[in-house]
């Protein structure tokens, strides 16, 4: 590997680092190369990418272009997107191969990558630093290009397809979008729900103004909790900056346990798909046992993190993946996981009933739901 790459930016399962330093414009260039060659080796030219909101956003982006290109890749830039809208081209549009450039919760001066390649199979770090360090000292040619492509109406009409919008009733919902993506695709979902939305933070702006990108914090949630009170919202969601991490809040401003969470989603997906397969890490409490064994219902546990809890599911469309640090993936039709999706499939689920989301989530809450406070595992 080139000697000026410092090896701490490859975790165990994406590449994240603070910009310029360990995280450099040169690293993302290698990482271009690298993953353009295991492209090409599978038998395919071309790749998504979309960013986040970071400042170091455009000139991590170019220098991947650059490394891209070199090694003869077709490249096309979704631009400042959603990650789920990456994954979405990769899965659904049937893309050889996608790159979302993000920090998710991290502080502002971080960045990433996260590598996917088709059929939504995770690119580990691991691979591509071994991939990085054989590369050759020059690219072999000829070079590719880059186009661009408006990839958000196909992705809107794709994830409002998780759920009956007739059915949605007209909630007052509170939607911090943390400045991060949140703030650019809830307005175009509202457009075609009939909810009104209190919007917080949808400025997209990588200075992070207001408060850190990442929900957890609890400097995150002021601003929500008082929103949710002050406007007498039937609830409020908190997302984070790439959207891909989604938190609930209840009418009495309490942000809901992440396994009552996955529970609230369950039970959706098995209002709609009876007999369905919920995938978990080890971390979550019994709570999830306990509930889904009065459904009609499959359990698998998987280890601590996303990319094991989706390889852990197969192609069944009737699968839904809960993670600890709020992610969720649905095997409905090829997909992975989505914040926003979430969040439209818990709008259908109190559609469906006349309760409060404070008096759905009392239902299931027989114990106290384990806490995690472990945010460095994966962006």
């Amino acid at each position: 590997m080139n000697k000026k790459i410092d090896p701490a930016i490859f975790k165990p399962y994406d590449i994240w680092g603070v910009y310029p330093d360990p995280l450099s414009e040169l690293a993302a260039y290698e990482i271009g190369r690298a993953l353009a060659l295991r492209v090409k080796a599978q038998g395919d030219n071309q790749i998504v990418v979309g960013s986040d909101m970071r400042l170091s956003g455009p000139a991590l982006k170019k220098a991947l272009f650059d490394g891209l290109v070199a090694e003869g890749l077709a490249v096309i830039d979704f631009g400042v997107v959603p990650i789920d809208a990456v994954y979405f081209a990769v899965s659904a549009k049937k893309y050889s191969a996608g790159v979302i450039i993000t920090a998710s919760h991290n502080p502002k001066e971080y960045n990433g990558f996260k590598l996917v390649l088709k059929n939504l199979k995770w690119l580990r770090a691991e691979t591509l630093q071994e991939d990085i360090f054989k590369l050759p000292k020059k690219p072999a040619g000829p070079k590719g290009r880059v186009s661009q492509l408006e990839i958000l109406p196909d992705y809107i009409k794709y994830i409002l397809s998780f759920v009956d919008v007739t059915k949605i009733k007209p909630f007052k919902v509170v939607v911090d979008a943390s400045n991060g993506l949140a703030g650019k695709i809830v307005p175009l979902l509202q457009a075609q729900l009939p909810i009104e939305v209190i919007p917080l933070n949808f400025d997209l702006d990588g200075n992070l103004p207001v408060h850190p990108a990442n929900p957890l914090l609890p400097e995150s949630q002021v601003q929500i909790i008082r929103a949710v009170a002050k406007t007498k919202a039937d609830f409020g969601v908190i997302f984070d900056g790439d959207s891909d991490q989604v938190f609930f809040v209840d009418e009495k401003s309490r942000f809901i346990a992440l396994d009552l969470r996955l529970l609230l989603l369950t039970k959706d997906l098995f209002n709609n798909d009876p007999g369905a397969t919920v995938i978990i890490n080890q971390i979550f409490s019994s709570l999830i046992p306990e509930n889904i064994a009065d459904w009609d219902s499959k359990l698998l546990r998987t280890k601590l993190d996303l990319i094991n809890n989706v390889a852990g599911a197969d192609q069944n469309s009737k699968q839904l993946v809960g993670e600890v640090l709020a992610k969720f993936s649905f095997r409905r039709k090829p997909y992975t996981y989505s914040g926003m999706i979430a969040w439209l499939l818990l709008l259908q689920l109190i559609s469906q009933t006349d309760q409060k989301l404070s008096e759905i989530v009392v239902n299931y809450n027989k114990l106290v739901a384990v806490g995690n406070n472990n945010l460095e595992s994966n962006l």
